[in-house]
């Protein structure tokens, strides 16, 4: 019998499983993750399990039964210290070692961790795991003055959840505006005009310079002096893919670890898939590294049908989401490359689109409070449409129209 061993405990790695078991995979499944819990999803933990509208019960992706039920061996709790590829084993961190036939790495990302003084104070949280939710979510039942390092998604998913709580909320970022990297300007300003309207206050264009306080934080020193009150601090300052095993191993790893368009690594025995990939995408044209769930979903099915021999290439436009106070923010495509934006609705009615061109081939969309035309979108931009202004602009135009 084939054996095969998955590495990770998220999104990907039980997509994986549950596509291969699907698609009438018969061999032996081991699963091993560094966390005790169940393989359970991250997204709620920023939104509804933050503000205890989730509970935990409803993170984990499946329940006990279903890897009983399919004959999954779990090894929870446990790292996979090191690959020994010549010999097909996977070293754990209990002293044990897992043979394989086929190995899945799904080993993820982590949070970037800043190094400052006061950086070892208690107080300092950082949001991965259903753990650091917990913690973080009894720090502010507590907190009087909430900081908040890093406006992209988890730092103003946060901020927005910490408003039902009792406590200040400031948000410092380095940039000049929110979501920096990821949304127009348009979208940073509407989304930080809201923010304001909840109460967050903002000091843009500052880093955090140091932490002071006498065992658990209370002051926070940006680089340009401002100093903030603060009893509880979130950082947010992204995410690293973990790479390690796989680099130490000997496989190719750049910015993620090199796969083919199969999810293959260059050993034929190891895939790889999710956070933790360096992959090709022949509709972008480039090589990129994704973090969300529509890649983790995605891509792990591409694994399990190559697996099964049934090989099919991940060729997909990624698209993204987050969800702030009751406004939901939907992005389709990478909209880096565009030489034009347009603006479809009205911002002041709280739902309106931005359409990235270059040219005429619609390359992004974001959606603010419109998912019944995101849909549509998904599709435009996924089959390169050509649209004109006219089109995007007239409100009575039906955009499911112009799919091909």
């Amino acid at each position: 019998m084939e054996e095969l061993v998955v590495v990770g405990g998220g999104q990907a790695a039980i997509q994986c499983i549950a596509s291969l078991r699907k698609e009438g995979y018969s061999g032996s499944i081991t699963l091993v993750g560094e966390e005790n819990h169940l393989p359970y999803q991250r997204p709620p933990l920023s939104k509804g399990f933050l503000s205890g509208s989730t509970g935990s019960d409803r993170l984990y992706l499946k329940k006990i039964e279903f890897f009983q039920e399919n004959s999954i061996q779990l090894n929870l709790g446990v790292t996979a210290n090191s690959i020994e590829r010549d010999n097909c084993l996977v070293h754990l961190s209990n002293d044990k070692s897992i043979g394989y036939d086929k190995l899945v790495l799904a080993t993820g990302s982590r949070v970037r961790k800043l190094k400052f003084p006061g950086s070892d104070l208690e107080g300092i949280n950082y949001l991965r795991g259903i753990d650091d939710a917990e913690s973080l979510k009894d720090g502010l039942l507590k907190s009087k003055n909430l900081v908040i390092v890093g406006a992209g998604y988890i730092g103003l998913e946060v901020a927005a959840v910490a408003t039902e709580f009792d406590t200040k909320i400031t948000v410092i970022e380095m940039a000049d505006r929110v979501m920096n990297r990821t949304v127009d300007p348009i979208i940073s300003a509407y989304y930080q005009e809201l923010h304001s309207k909840n109460g967050v206050d903002f000091i843009l264009n500052e880093s955090l310079e140091r932490v002071d306080g006498n065992k658990t934080v209370e002051q926070v020193i940006c680089s340009g002096s401002s100093s903030i009150e603060a009893d509880i601090l979130v950082i947010g300052a992204g995410v690293i893919p973990n790479i390690e095993l796989a680099e130490e191993s000997g496989l190719s790893c750049d910015n993620g670890i090199c796969v083919d368009e199969y999810g293959q690594t260059e050993d034929a025995k190891v895939f790889a898939c999710g956070d933790c990939t360096n992959h090709p995408n022949e509709k972008l044209n480039r090589k990129l590294r994704l973090e969300s769930v529509h890649n983790a979903m995605e891509q792990s099915k591409t694994v399990a049908s190559s697996i099964m021999g049934n090989k099919t290439p991940y060729n997909q436009v990624p698209w993204f989401w987050s969800d702030q106070y009751d406004h939901k923010l939907q992005i389709v495509g990478l909209s880096g490359d565009h030489d034009e934006v347009l603006i479809r609705g009205d911002q002041a009615e709280s739902k309106f689109m931005l359409f990235y061109l270059k040219g005429e081939e619609l390359i992004a969309v974001d959606a603010v409070n419109n998912p019944k035309e995101f849909l549509i979108c998904r599709k435009l931009v996924e089959n390169k449409v050509k649209i004109s202004s006219d089109d995007i602009l007239n409100q009575s135009k039906n955009l499911n129209d112009l799919i091909i």
